[in-house]
């Protein structure tokens, strides 16, 4: 990670180009550190969807996660959509994890499953 000092130093905006890129200083419009995140949050999994429930920093309120889907992003919204509607409840998509409010592990374990993505409940 950069120090503070070089964070704070570099070009923020270009009356020739507008709006810079503060990672790789280049201009908004050819900026690729979003594809490269992309690709490497993708080549990190191994192809297995690992559904949990999880209490943590929620107030006891209980969710599922669906960690680990092989899927760009646009299509990860679209899946998180179907699963939300499919569990006729609310949910969100953050940082490729999908939350689906409540414990709905086995009804996402059916709906994945016939998706043909290979499940794993994860945790207890």
């Amino acid at each position: 990670m950069a120090s503070l000092r070089d964070q704070l130093s570099g070009l923020v905006y270009s009356t020739e180009h507008g709006d810079t890129c503060p990672d790789c200083r280049q201009p908004v419009e050819e900026c690729r550190c979003a594809d490269a995140a992309e690709d490497e949050r993708l080549s990190a999994l191994d192809g297995i969807v690992r559904l949990r429930r999880e209490t943590k920093g929620r107030k006891g309120k209980g969710v599922t996660l669906v960690e680990g889907v092989p899927l760009k992003t646009e299509e990860l919204k679209t899946l998180a959509k179907a699963l939300k509607k499919r569990c006729g409840t609310g949910g969100a998509l953050k940082e490729g994890v999908i939350e689906i409010q409540g414990d709905q592990r086995d009804a996402l374990q059916e709906e994945l499953e016939k998706r043909g993505f290979k499940v794993k409940r994860a945790g207890g």
